[in-house]
């Protein structure tokens, strides 16, 4: 029992369920998010845009895109609903926010590295 426990610690059982992106981490299971060790607290869509932008580090989303894939609607073009989630994902990401970028005439995308 003892060495089951030991081998439990060493080797935690399935990771396939983190996300991460250098001090950034994802837990797709707990829906926790944390930056450097420190827990972010994410409404529902901010947490499925960035569970978006980490499952797909590097491409580049249209708004259409993002908005029907984490709002399951279509995108109307007045909306500003996407940009101003986006703005408060980042701000809540700290240094981390500025792996969100903006692709001009496109929509965002999320670089891997810091």
């Amino acid at each position: 029992s003892r060495v089951k426990a030991v081998l439990r610690r060493c080797h935690p059982a399935d990771t396939g369920h983190v996300l991460s992106a250098g001090g950034l981490s994802m837990d797709l299971d707990c829906r926790t998010v944390t930056a450097d060790g420190q827990r972010l607290q994410l409404t529902y869509k901010e947490f499925e845009l960035l569970r978006l932008f980490l499952s797909h580090p590097g491409m580049a989303f249209t708004r259409e895109q993002l908005f029907t894939q984490v709002w399951n609607m279509e995108y109307m073009d007045d909306s500003r609903t996407l940009d101003m989630h986006i703005r408060t994902l980042r701000q809540k990401l700290g240094a981390y926010g500025k792996l969100i970028e903006t692709v001009r005439n496109v929509g965002y995308r999320m670089e891997t590295g810091l």
